[in-house]
């Protein structure tokens, strides 16, 4: 809707500055789309008088900006910023109208320069000047449930395919059933605590790309010979994230996959292929992806304990190690763990196989750091996880901490571990290195952009925002008599499991047996939180508390004294 606004206005422009009747199929969609009794549709008729460009326009503008939930205002000053562009654009439209020269006009009638119309300073966040698009839940609006009628058309039966003319007469129509799933998406994203996706971000400017096939197959560094691709973008990608991890020049390869778990998958078949006889020791608290790799790559794998606060047992694992001095060590170190935000202690592992006398050559160390990869450069006084240090491979989302529509990741790792397993494809004039074949090159170009427009400052920024705000929330918590964890290092705030499952499922909490969690990401605002902490507190008094389902159940752990500090256990009386 965004882009046929500007379309629309672009077709008024037109309209208004030629006198010349709506043909354009720009001038038509703004026929089509303005309703018949506005005043915009009367400045838009074949036949109507000439208005002033600028009023025809903020006509326009009035008319689409329910998209955004910013409310109209009338700053002074956005008001003249304002008044310049439309200026600029009007001027735009009129010089391509007598062919003088270029204009301010794409190829598909979109104007170039767009103003800032959904911005809303008051909520907290990203405060980077891009990230002001707010149609995911952003910011501390929550969007109402859906009505029985848009239930209905997100049904089963309304959204399935029909094969005749007869069965399509008793469904909704497709504009109908996205309108519905339009509004569920607002009312889902206006919610979201219990999954690391950062939903503060606008790619408006890419929308334009969505239209090309875009496809990195084979490898990024080896252009196939299928022209529709991104690897400039990818490669800027990978290049931004050695840096980031400091690798140096030419020793580093990679390349952006589908999600974490792809990253998983590629960093333990490098070691797999460098170490054929290793075993694999990972944490019982490691995402599912890893445990996964050593199923599908039939590799030996141990699991190993972990402490209460998530972290792998160090003392396991050393001893677990020195069981299998014979075999290769291949780790999978945490950098924050799927429920807790633990991050694993790299410098005491590396400690660990030195004490145990095993050789550079006979240990390989991936790195799982889906979210917190990307956090910890970026928090003072960190650990340092980079490549300075003995490690083999890294892999992130970006879809995570970044933000992006669509799932993905990064996979880094050192070049010499990829020679074996990289195979000459002729179909494809290239490589085969990666998990995948045909690749998202959309992605790439996303997460390209993501980066260029926050660049250092801005994501230094989101990531103090959430760091500061997980603190917020666990001390609202604790006040209110909730038993709750926040880890060092982590934006994870771990909580007891509500008793109330429509709460849960309201606020998409992830759960573990007794327990929950909330991942503060860039859109989670003071306001929001604020407000489920109202909500649990409402629930606790209908339906109770967890209790413990065990004693050694996720929620005890929570109560051990071995995280230090205040326990956070409840307040007498609740």
């Amino acid at each position: 809707m965004m882009r046929a606004s500007r379309s629309v206005l672009n077709a008024a422009l037109r309209r208004t500055t030629t006198g010349t009747a709506a043909t354009t199929p720009s001038a038509c969609l703004a026929n089509a789309l303005v309703a018949p009794s506005s005043p915009l549709a009367e400045m838009v008729a074949p036949g109507s008088p000439n208005p002033s460009p600028i009023a025809a326009t903020r006509l326009c503008l009035q008319q689409f900006r329910f998209k955004s939930s910013a409310p109209l205002n009338h700053d002074e000053e956005e008001e003249a910023a304002l008044d310049a562009t439309l200026n600029l654009d009007a001027a735009a439209a009129a010089d391509d109208a007598d062919g003088s020269g270029t204009g301010s006009e794409m190829s598909n009638n979109t104007l170039e320069s767009v103003a800032d119309y959904t911005s809303d300073k008051s909520k907290s966040g990203t405060p980077s000047p891009w990230a002001v698009f707010d149609a995911w839940g952003a910011g501390t609006d929550i969007f109402d449930p859906l009505s029985a009628d848009e239930e209905y058309k997100l049904s089963k039966d309304s959204v399935a395919i029909p094969f005749t003319d007869e069965e399509r007469a008793g469904m909704p129509d497709e504009t109908s059933i996205l309108g519905a799933y339009d509004h569920l998406l607002k009312r889902k994203s206006s919610v979201h605590f219990g999954y690391p996706y950062n939903l503060m971000y606008n790619h408006e400017e890419l929308y334009e790309f969505m239209k090309y096939s875009i496809n990195n197959l084979g490898d990024p560094y080896i252009t196939s010979n299928y022209g529709v691709h991104s690897r400039q973008f990818e490669c800027s990608v990978i290049d931004f994230f050695a840096r980031l991890w400091k690798m140096e020049p030419d020793e580093y390869w990679g390349y952006v996959t589908t999600c974490g778990t792809e990253g998983n998958l590629h960093g333990i078949l490098l070691a797999r292929e460098c170490h054929p006889d290793g075993i694999l020791y990972t944490s019982k608290e490691s995402h599912y992806s890893v445990l996964k790799a050593a199923r599908y790559y039939r590799m030996d794998a141990r699991a190993i304990q972990t402490l209460a606060t998530g972290e792998i047992d160090y003392d396991s694992l050393s001893a677990e190690i020195e069981k299998n001095l014979d075999k290769p060590v291949i780790i999978n170190v945490n950098i924050g763990t799927t429920v807790k935000g633990a991050v694993d202690d790299l410098d005491r592992i590396l400690r660990i196989l030195s004490q145990l006398g095993v050789p550079r050559d006979r240990f390989h160390i991936h790195c799982d750091g889906a979210l917190f990869a990307m956090m910890m450069p970026f928090v003072d006084f960190a650990p340092e996880v980079s490549f300075r240090k003995p490690i083999d491979s890294i892999a992130v989302s970006g879809h995570k901490m970044l933000g992006c529509p669509m799932p993905c990741g990064i996979a880094l790792s050192r070049k010499e571990h990829v020679k074996k397993v990289e195979q000459r494809i002729d179909y494809l004039n290239s490589v085969d290195t990666t998990i995948m074949g045909s690749r998202n090159g959309q992605a790439a170009l996303y997460l390209w952009y993501s980066l260029r427009k926050k660049g250092i400052a801005g994501i230094k920024r989101d990531v103090t925002h959430c760091i500061d705000t997980a603190r917020y929330l666990r001390k609202v918590l604790h006040d209110a008599g909730f038993t709750c964890r926040l880890n060092d290092l982590s934006s994870t705030v771990v909580l007891e499991r509500p008793m109330d499952d429509t709460l849960v499922k309201r606020w998409q909490l992830a759960c573990e047996e007794d327990i929950a969690h909330v991942v503060v990401m860039p859109n989670v605002t003071r306001d929001k939180i604020d407000r489920f902490v109202e909500e649990l507190v409402e629930a606790r008094e209908t339906h109770g508390r967890m209790e413990p389902v065990r004693e050694d159940s996720p929620l005890s752990k929570l109560m051990c004294s071995s995280w230090g500090g205040e326990t956070h256990m409840p307040k007498n009386g609740n």
